[in-house]
């Protein structure tokens, strides 16, 4: 299994140098070469197997020898020993063929354990084999931070730097990434909004003496270890719903677009889904662009749902890589048009896009409401993000059909919100009850380049 670059520029790596690099040399993003096959006899007999076993069968075919069976088996089960919940992603009904995918069980209480837990597993492998140690710097809108801080804190072989965005991260989301003690884990609060902490990692990736000095490695939902990852809980919970033997669909509230892209992975393998649905909230580029409007960047505005408060969504250029039949030269334009504000789709890409996605986005009251009303008719609290694909969900889905929609955070990590929508206050889960009284530990730091590649080699030689 080889993985190539979005662009076309860099060579193919394996499965564990593709993930170790993240950011190909040519700005690109890496993909599998070809997308392996999973036949409905072999979706059909995952019924009944735990998480850990069927996440095995399903990543196995991507990652070639890198790691031997047994290894690979190891390395899952410590990926998800520490969750909460014995099913790791269970799926709970709404009303009738609409269910909730809770995916935030895990260490962090958001959908991105699912793919950090295993990186930071795969990493210490790799790097222990290899007898190196690597610079970790990533960008989040609030979730992937903590999850990448929890999956790597205390480890030999690695330390980490997260940029987010100063003062438009939730609490529970800001404490998560700056109260953890170990030296190795370093929060930088940005002052500029998650797309200036975005492009700054890729400024940093494409400085090649940066990169090299420090033996940069990312795991922002740019590495291609973090879509794999994400991609076997479409299988699960589609198993568990009776696929392969009928069809389902999902809703995925997404702003940097890699978990639905997950979906879309899962599907070319052979998972028969019926809808894969793009929801957004009022920070709606993807829907504009999937409508048929092109991608046209905008101002990002401040939202409840803050994670998903993107204009410039990282893993749609590997979407757009397929759309434009893998051209890496089609991509590059994009790109280059991209940073002068945007891009038009031609007319077969954005056929494409609409022959795989569906699309639609969520005003602010919108998500208030859905987040009233699913508590007031189920009993189920969802955090903001999941309410924008609850709504969503409802306005596009075939009842015929089960629709899974995917719960990203649990509630607890945005209580303000929730809490003015609902009347409810979302405790936190009692091994995280000291959060607000545990010391944090951050560096508020410019939008600058220089300051930050500065910073970062300066706290590595200490």
């Amino acid at each position: 299994m080889k993985y190539i670059s979005t662009r076309s520029g860099a060579p193919a790596l394996n499965f564990e140098d593709a993930m170790l690099t993240g950011l190909a040399r040519d700005g690109g993003l890496y993909v599998p070469e070809t997308i392996p096959q999973i036949s409905h006899a072999e979706i059909a007999a995952m019924s009944g197997l735990s998480y850990e076993e069927t996440a095995y069968r399903v990543m196995r075919p991507f990652i070639g020898d890198t790691f031997s069976d047994d290894g690979f088996r190891d390395i899952i089960n410590r990926a998800y020993g520490g969750f909460d919940h014995a099913a790791r992603a269970p799926l709970v009904q709404l009303e009738s063929n609409h269910f909730l995918l809770e995916l935030f069980h895990g260490p962090t209480l958001a959908f991105k354990d699912f793919a950090m837990q295993l990186i930071g597993q795969l990493f210490q492998d790799a790097l222990g084999r290899r007898g190196e140690r690597v610079t970790i710097v990533g960008a989040t809108s609030g979730d992937t931070g903590s999850a990448a801080i929890e999956a790597f804190r205390g480890l030999d072989n690695v330390d980490v730097f997260v940029m987010y965005p100063h003062g438009r991260v939730s609490e529970v989301q800001r404490r998560q990434m700056t109260t953890p003690t170990e030296s190795n884990v370093h929060a930088l609060a940005v002052d500029g909004d998650f797309d200036d902490c975005q492009a700054l990692l890729k400024d940093m990736f494409n400085d090649f003496e940066f990169r090299d000095t420090v033996k940069l490695a990312g795991v922002n939902s740019i590495n291609w270890g973090r879509v794999l990852a994400q991609v076997v809980y479409y299988f699960t919970s589609a198993v568990s719903l009776g696929a392969p033997h009928r069809p389902v669909s999902f809703t995925v509230p997404t702003g940097n677009f890699g978990d639905i892209f997950a979906g879309y992975i899962a599907r070319r393998m052979g998972l028969p889904i019926e809808q894969l649905v793009v929801a957004t909230n009022q920070n709606d580029i993807l829907h504009r662009c999937i409508s048929g409007q092109g991608y046209h960047v905008g101002e990002v505005q401040p939202s409840i749902s803050p994670s998903m408060d993107i204009q410039v969504s990282s893993n749609f250029e590997r979407v757009l890589f397929d759309a434009y039949d893998r051209d890496g030269k089609a991509v590059v334009q994009l790109m280059d048009e991209l940073k002068t504000g945007g891009f038009t789709v031609s007319q077969g890409a954005l056929q494409y896009l609409q022959q795989n996605f569906v699309s639609d986005r969520v005003s602010e009251d919108q998500t208030r409401a859905s987040m009233s009303e699913t508590l007031k008719s189920s009993g189920e609290l969802l955090c903001p993000h999941s309410a924008v694909g609850v709504k969503v969900a409802q306005d596009k889905r075939d009842p015929n059909v089960p629709m899974i929609t995917l719960a990203t955070a649990h509630p607890a990590k945005f209580p303000a919100a929730v809490q003015e929508a609902t009347g409810v206050h979302p405790p936190l889960p009692p091994r995280m009850s000291d959060l607000y009284d545990r010391p944090e530990r951050l560096t508020r730091i410019a939008k600058d380049l220089a300051a930050i590649e500065d910073h970062i080699k300066g706290q590595i030689a200490k």
